[in-house]
Order: structure tokens, then C-alpha cells, then sequence
């Protein structure tokens, strides 16, 4: 692994419970990796301790080989070799775009700085813009000249806080879809935080689920979403909700029963020995839910959300359980309308019944794979 962090903590002075708590995580050289989590989860303080910026009160950072962080060393930040884009990209309104991005390699020579400077705003798409100030470019293109700016002395590791915060909604995922073109030509290795989903999945090759300081799981988007390894991961990760269920075997082979029936032809199921007489919470996605008009079992709308091509309803059972589905939306269902619905289930994703399991994977799931 080029960037190795191996159970670090953080603790603030007078705090009651560390910041960060235990974090073991890897990422390979030229990887894209992303901490998402709630506001202050400690994704935020993670990074800052990568950095140099925090000093960590126990556990190692190891990068490229060289221990920068341990319980008996720190390595300043200044000596890291790390780049830092910030939330607010910390430009300077006087320099223009060329000194901004040189400001970081002034001890090269005249000549080869002019000529990484070119280079850089060349990667990121600002090619010929060196005269302009900050204040005559926008968002997007300052965050680039930021970015430029970062990548100008190369660093062996990149971090980004927040780094789209600041833009459109609209324009944050295709800016996400951008930088990891920038990055992966640039042959950079780096850790961004963010608190958007859909920046994550645009962006990451490995994405760190945090809450309350703890790393629930390092894994792809699409594990994260299929198979997360907590309760907490399963709740932040997507849309869906928690259905009472409980595990069968019957003639060798394993049923789940649910409010919508007993569900089939499952990847990954656990045995009924698992939990407690079988019972247990199953997760039921919004797109586990299909609309079907000739279901036997019917659910009464109780919100909508229009998503352009798509609703996504909250439905309620006869039975008092809610569940939510995506529909296509020329299918236009009033509120308290009753359609009919049935479960297309790949992934069985189960935890104890009862909700109080956040920290324990759910049987068969690596919280940190290949890293712990």
C-alpha cells in the first residue's frame, strides 16, 4: 500500500471520546480514495492528520514506505510532500492564475517554473490563462486553478477537503467526473472528504463510510451499496429501510421471510443459526421494490419525490411496515393512492432485529478488506 494508516486515533484536549478512533485504511499508489460521513464524523480530522495538520494520539501513518506519523515520531507537515486543495480553495486575490500556481515551486529556476506552471493548467483545462485573477473565473475554474496549483510541486500524496462545496449542486458530480480525469493523468494518488454520495461514487476508486470517528467500511461503491458491512453504512448509503424477517431452512435450502413473502433466488444468504430463531432485520432497498400492478400485496403511497425520470415513493403495508421504491415517472401515483408491489432481492443484507448491531458486519462482510 503507498498510503497505510494503521488504528489511528485523534483525541482533542478535554474532548470525552476521540475524534478519530482506530481508523485502519490503504490505498494504492494512482488511487482515488474518498472519507464520506455525516458532519462531524472525524473525516475532516482524518485528513488533517494525514496531513501533519493534527498530531495523532495513537496509531501510524505510513507513507510510500516512510513512517510520517507514529506514537514516537511526527514528521511536520512541511516535510510530507503532501498537496492540499481546501474547501474554500485559499487563492490569492492579488497573485494572478500563473503566480497562484507557482507559488508553491519558487525555488525552481524562472524557466522550469514557467514550464510547470503551463504544464498544470494545460492537465487541468486552464491552458493560456495564466494572466487571469481569481476573481475573473469561475468556480469551477477556480477550484481547477486550486487543483493546478496542488498538483505544481508533486507531492507523493493529494488531499482534498470538500473541494466542491463551494459550486452548484447541479455542477458538483460533473466537476467529481473531471478531477478524477485530471487526477488519474496526473498519475496522482489521493484521499478526498466529502459529504456527497453521488461526488463519492463519481470520484472514488475506494470509499470509507465514518460515524463518530469510526471507519464502518473501505470498500468499492458498489459493495458499499450491496453489501455494507453495518447497519450504519446500510441506512447512509442509498435509500431503503429495515424489515422485520426471519431465516428458514427448509429440504437444505434457506428462506427469508418478509412482510412482502418469502424472498427468491438470493446470493449470500446466512443460515437461520445466525440469529436468534432466525429472526433478524432485512434491508430492503428502493430498487429491491418493483411496481406491479397484478401483485397480490398492495402498499398505500405516503410520499413522493419527483426525480425527473423517476419517483421515488414512501409506501406504507396493511401491515404497518414503509418501504420505498423508484418508479418510472410516467407511472403518476397519487398520495394515498394503493399499488401493487412485490421484492426482486440479489443481495440479502441482514442485521439483528432491533437496530443496536451499527458496529458489527453483517455475517460474511469484510469491514476493511485487505487493509486490517
Amino acid at each position: 500500500m503507498f498510503l497505510n494508516l494503521s488504528q489511528l486515533s485523534v483525541r482533542y484536549p478535554g474532548a470525552k471520546r476521540p475524534a478519530v478512533d482506530g481508523v485502519s485504511l490503504g490505498l494504492e499508489a494512482g488511487d482515488i480514495g474518498v472519507l464520506i460521513g455525516p458532519s462531524g464524523c472525524g473525516k475532516t480530522t482524518l485528513l488533517r492528520a494525514v496531513a501533519g495538520l493534527e498530531r495523532a494520539t495513537n496509531g501510524q501513518v505510513v507513507l510510500n514506505r516512510e513512517v510520517v506519523s507514529s506514537t514516537t515520531h511526527h514528521t511536520p507537515a512541511e516535510n510530507r510532500r503532501i498537496g492540499m486543495v481546501f474547501q474554500d480553495y485559499a487563492l490569492f486575490p492579488h497573485l494572478s492564475v500563473g503566480r497562484n500556481v507557482g507559488f508553491g515551486i519558487e525555488q525552481l529556476p524562472r524557466a522550469a517554473r514557467a514550464a510547470r506552471v503551463a504544464d498544470v493548467l494545460a492537465l487541468v483545462g486552464l491552458d493560456g490563462m495564466q494572466a487571469r485573477y481569481p476573481h475573473e473565473l469561475s468556480g469551477g475554474q477556480q477550484q481547477r486553478v486550486a487543483l493546478a496549483r496542488a498538483l505544481a510541486p508533486e507531492p507523493r500524496l493529494l488531499l482534498l477537503d470538500e473541494p466542491f462545496s463551494n459550486l452548484d449542486v447541479d455542477l458538483r458530480e460533473r466537476l467529481a467526473h473531471e478531477v478524477r480525469g485530471i487526477l488519474k493523468a496526473a498519475g496522482a494518488t489521493a484521499l478526498l472528504v466529502t459529504h456527497d454520495q453521488l461526488e463519492a461514487f463519481a470520484i472514488g476508486d475506494v470509499i470509507g463510510v465514518m460515524h463518530e470517528g469510526h471507519l464502518h467500511q473501505w470498500d468499492d461503491a458498489y459493495a458499499l451499496y450491496h453489501r455494507p458491512a453495518t447497519r450504519f453504512v446500510a441506512e447512509f448509503i442509498g435509500h431503503g429501510v429495515f424489515a422485520p424477517a426471519t431465516i428458514t431452512l427448509v429440504n437444505n435450502e434457506v428462506s427469508v421471510q418478509t412482510p412482502l413473502g418469502a424472498l427468491q433466488d438470493m446470493d449470500e444468504c446466512p443460515l437461520p443459526s445466525a440469529y436468534e430463531a432466525g429472526q433478524c432485520d432485512v434491508l430492503l432497498r428502493a430498487d429491491d421494490i418493483v411496481h406491479d400492478d397484478h401483485a397480490p400485496v398492495k402498499a398505500q403511497i405516503v410520499r413522493k419525490a419527483f426525480r425527473g425520470s423517476e419517483f421515488l415513493y414512501t409506501l406504507q403495508l396493511a401491515s404497518g411496515e414503509t418501504l420505498m421504491t423508484h418508479v418510472p415517472s410516467h407511472h403518476n401515483h397519487a398520495v394515498g393512492e394503493w399499488i401493487g408491489i412485490r421484492a426482486e432481492v440479489d443481495h440479502v443484507v441482514t442485521f439483528a432485529r432491533g437496530g443496536n448491531d451499527e458496529s458489527t458486519p453483517a455475517p460474511g462482510v469484510a469491514v476493511h478488506p485487505e487493509t486490517v
